[in-house]
């Protein structure tokens, strides 16, 4: 320790006034929503080195400072649609005329198949009937016939496979790579390579379904064992950011008063001790959410929207989770044009039976149109209110679940099981292809068939498109060199315009 170091004075400030205001101010708030449960040993283990291009390097006083890319990027902002619960290739985006043809049959090859729930039964065709939409004439169900009238915009892809047949692990697998818990969410990928564009908002944010929380909950969007800066914060217009007023009594000039205290005693201590990095980003993340406090109430008032948009979306819907859900999708837009980079938003709650997300092992026909009603217009809006603003032209819109479902019902049921061999997802925006397939299942929906997907090579798609070389953004961990693609994932070129 230094000696003598310089007592501790400024302007207006006493020992009292000091422990005062900020025993009642912001500082002494929690903001667990902003803040991981970190510790030293954590830090010194988890920091974020130059890539092998040399340019990832984080200054831990200003996280959130913009870095730039490896090469110049399509997308500057991200919105992933998640549909937690897994929902059905064949009953939505995966036409097979097959299938049609031969229901009731068992599935040739796999006549007494086990997946997993048990025993399945014979092929069930599609509950909705396949219609082409669009000039591209892309096939796609009744069941989601807004999101079909975007077709021409686009980019399915047919054959997206995933290691685990249990959502727990498959959204894990979807979100970070990695079927363990712990792992950095790809919107932290992101948000650490590239910081923010607006420094009064958190640069990724996780908007949870009206029904509740999804499978795997926090990890969905968590930091891993990268900085806690870089987690996204849950937001909805259901659920507000925790503990972002100020408490009760506590004046607004009061609160300023305590931050200036610690910006002050922060300055004290580094003078003191030189290169304490842990205290300069805590510092960080108070100033942060003191900008939140200011400017979130702002960006979260999507009743002030015009009467048209919100019809575009169905905000004005009788359907209560309908409009709510189709409230975080306006959200969504307002948080993309406020320049918040990476924007995850969850279709479906926790499992439930398949009542309250898209994990219909029972009824899906019943389960089903209550949940495409819900998913359909709110998603097709987002698409169109971006399309008509420009910003599709710089956002990447992702929509994925964490696998599929089979083409027979269960045995006993009227409903799918889980299908991990081959399932679809979809991307539109910044850099990919209009109303183009890519990849196939067989010709039943059952496995992927043809230029099979992993996440991974999902997840090296993405961050080209953001301008990011996925082998060369790396993080030393626990004596190993991480990456959102672990040792895999190819860059699917054919979907890139």
């Amino acid at each position: 320790m230094t000696k003598n170091p310089q007592p501790l004075t400024a302007p207006s400030m006493n020992r009292r006034r000091v422990l005062s205001g900020v025993s009642g101010g912001l500082a002494s708030i929690a903001l667990h929503s902003l803040l991981s449960k970190s510790s030293a040993a954590d830090d010194r283990n988890a920091s974020p080195e130059k890539s092998t291009a040399g340019r990832l390097t984080i200054a831990p006083a200003k996280p959130y400072e913009p870095r730039a890319p490896h090469f110049a990027a399509k997308a500057k902002n991200v919105i992933f649609v998640f549909c937690s619960g897994a929902i059905s290739h064949v009953d939505t985006f995966d036409f097979k005329p097959q299938l049609i043809k031969h229901d009731g049959k068992p599935l040739p090859g796999n006549e007494k198949l086990v997946s997993f729930q048990g025993p399945n039964g014979n092929l069930t065709k599609p509950l909705w009937k396949f219609r082409p939409r669009g000039e591209s004439g892309k096939m796609i169900s009744d069941l989601i016939p807004h999101i079909g009238g975007m077709a021409d915009d686009i980019c399915f892809l047919h054959s997206l496979t995933n290691k685990s047949n249990t959502h727990g692990p498959a959204g894990n697998v979807i979100n970070t790579g990695f079927t363990f818990d712990g792992f950095p969410s790809m919107g932290a990928w992101i948000n650490c390579a590239l910081g923010t564009e607006n420094r009064n908002l958190p640069a990724f944010i996780a908007i949870e379904d009206p029904r509740g929380m999804p499978q795997s909950g926090p990890n969905n969007w968590a930091g891993g064992f990268l900085p806690a800066a870089f987690q996204g914060t849950p937001l909805s217009t259901t659920q507000l950011i925790r503990y972002l007023n100020r408490p009760s009594g506590i004046s607004a000039e009061r609160d300023s008063e305590a931050r200036k205290a610690w910006r002050f005693l922060e300055k004290q201590r580094q003078q003191i001790f030189k290169g304490d990095q842990q205290l300069a980003a805590r510092m960080a993340s108070y100033e942060l959410a003191a900008r939140i406090q200011l400017h979130v109430p702002e960006v979260m008032q999507v009743a002030d929207e015009p009467e048209y948009i919100r019809k575009l979306y169905g905000a004005d819907s009788d359907n209560s989770t309908k409009a709510a859900f189709a409230n975080n999708c306006i959200l969504a837009r307002r948080l993309v044009e406020s320049g918040v980079r990476f924007v995850q938003l969850f279709n479906g709650a926790y499992a439930s039976g398949g009542r309250l997300n898209w994990d219909a092992h029972s009824n899906i026909k019943s389960q089903y149109d209550i949940h495409g009603d819900i998913l359909d217009q709110p998603v097709a809006g987002l698409l169109q209110d971006l399309k008509q603003r420009g910003l599709l032209d710089s956002t990447l819109v992702i929509f994925a679940t964490e696998f599929g479902r089979m083409p027979m019902f269960q045995a006993g049921t009227f409903g799918r099981d889980h299908n991990p061999l081959g399932f679809t997802c979809w991307l539109a925006g910044a850099g990919v292809k209009k109303g183009f397939n890519h990849g196939t299942t067989d010709e039943f929906g059952f496995r992927a068939q043809e230029n099979v997907l992993t996440a991974h090579d999902l997840h090296a798609t993405i961050l080209h498109l953001l301008g990011l070389r996925h082998k060369e953004l790396n993080v030393y961990h626990n004596g190993i060199q991480r990456r959102l693609t672990d040792v895999h994932g190819k860059v699917i070129h054919q979907v890139l315009a």
